[in-house]
């Protein structure tokens, strides 16, 4: 009887302080912060430093003198606050940081915003045991239906640090799955020109189960002798470089696909149809922009190849940080929420860029494009033109075969062409940097395009 008072009369005073605590809080018909009002204050106070509009300050980034937090400046602007213009610097095309999308969460900051107190989910796994978050799951399936770029039913989702530890966790599964029909290691291929990941990371991880054999097509009349070999294709659609929507060119039952989905969004690409591979990987860097976040995800059809893949996350990183998972969580929820927003933003956004670059070198008869075909897209329900996240450049003049090269020597970078197992009069140009990085490009490339000899003016 005296336990029964004493509980009684704990829950009592645990509901009377409570109260206590909401009534502090909740003043004059708003919520007052009290533990995260330092931290709001310090983000909003970082956040106003303009940086003259090319790039931003950051609270864990460079720090002056004073150790106030000083704005990082985008390529070719430099000064306290990236007011001053450098006139001869190099156009940075080369690599895939997607900062096209940070004006779009500048124009969002209240529903993209985050908050973590100290003590955020400080256990490695969640309360129901696994390393994902169920509630991130619900939204990654909710998206893909909202958008339409692949069938989540009856499919398991696996995490992983961005689409890389995705890429590898999903061949080491796969290789797994063929290693009990045969005790050669699995073959791994992709089609030219591909993005040169796959052929890194086998190499570099120089595994027993697996062995990079270059490209698929080759791969293909090869194997024709020899129908036992087991082989993985990776197929990125769209493609990195090209942007082309790949299909697989191997089939049969010691085929395994692995599609790379990155840029299966509406930003870069019409979208025919909801993907319905086995094995499909995306990333959130080309969906949201928030490459350094380092969170991908695998839609896997097979349970075994699931646990397998989860097995290696386990083993590789005790799956992944539980600070990515809810900055995702908080990402998805806020495109969610906003409808077509980020994704309107995006493919205007990337159009304009990818007609800018079209027109500047339409009136070259040195440089050409790839051609992709319009195609009808479900999301926008229309024939559109794709989008590209990049320039697959070709130097078209016999004495330009060192395509880098001739562009260098008009202070641009790109991606050499052999990096993608392709041909040296190819460069690969990245259009999803910053806006100041494309207006500087343009202006490079619009320099080289009339000293042209027989270029078409203006």
């Amino acid at each position: 009887m005296v336990k029964s008072v004493y509980v009684a009369s704990l829950a009592s005073s645990m509901v009377v302080n409570l109260l206590f605590m909401i009534i502090n809080i909740y003043v004059g018909g708003e919520w007052s912060l009290s533990w995260s009002s330092k931290a709001a204050a310090e983000a909003e106070a970082v956040a106003e430093i303009a940086c003259s509009g090319h790039r931003r300050a950051y609270l864990d980034g460079l720090v002056g003198d004073g150790n106030e937090p000083v704005c990082e400046c985008n390529t070719c602007y430099t000064g306290p606050n990236c007011s001053h213009f450098i006139p001869h610097c190099t156009a940075d095309a080369d690599s895939g940081d997607p900062l096209f999308l940070e004006p779009f969460w500048m124009q969002h900051s209240t529903s993209s915003a985050l908050v973590v107190s100290g003590w955020h989910r400080m256990s490695y796994s969640f309360n129901d045991n696994t390393l994902i978050s169920q509630h991130l799951e619900s939204l990654i399936r909710k998206l893909h239906a909202f958008v339409g770029t692949a069938v989540t039913q009856e499919r398991y989702i696996v995490f992983g640090a961005g689409s890389t530890q995705v890429l590898s966790a999903a061949a080491y599964a796969l290789s797994l799955a063929n290693s009990s029909s045969s005790h050669s290691p699995t073959r791994v291929v992709a089609s030219v020109p591909y993005y040169v990941l796959y052929k890194q990371q086998v190499e570099y991880f120089n595994s027993e189960k697996f062995k990079y054999e270059g490209d698929a097509h080759t791969w293909r009349n090869r194997s024709e002798s020899d129908a036992s070999t087991n082989v993985i294709e990776f197929v990125t659609s769209p493609n990195n470089p090209d942007g082309l929507l790949n299909k697989a060119v191997l089939h049969g039952p010691n085929a395994k696909t692995i599609y790379d989905r990155a840029y299966y969004w509406p930003h870069f690409t019409p979208i025919p149809a909801p993907a319905d591979e086995d094995l499909m990987v995306f990333t959130l860097s080309k969906l949201t922009g928030h490459a350094g976040s380092r969170f991908g995800w695998a839609v896997v059809k097979d349970e075994t190849v699931f646990n397998k893949m989860v097995l290696h996350m386990q083993v590789n990183s005790i799956g992944v940080s539980k600070d990515t998972q809810l900055r995702a969580f908080k990402l998805l929820k806020a495109i969610l929420e906003e409808g077509t927003q980020i994704f309107d933003f995006a493919y205007q956004t990337m159009k304009s860029k990818w007609e800018r670059l079209a027109t500047t070198l339409s009136l070259s008869n040195r440089f050409s494009l790839q051609k992709i075909n319009p195609q009808y897209c479900f999301f926008y329900n229309k024939v559109r033109e794709s989008s590209p996240a990049y320039a697959w450049v070709k130097c078209e003049k016999e004495e330009d075969k060192g395509c880098y090269a001739v562009l260098k020597a008009a202070s641009i970078i790109g991606c050499k062409g052999n990096v993608f197992g392709s041909e040296d009069n190819y460069v690969r140009l990245s259009l999803v940097r910053s806006q100041d990085d494309l207006d500087i490009l343009i202006q490079r490339l619009q320099k080289l395009v009339s000293e042209e000899d027989g270029a078409i003016s203006m």
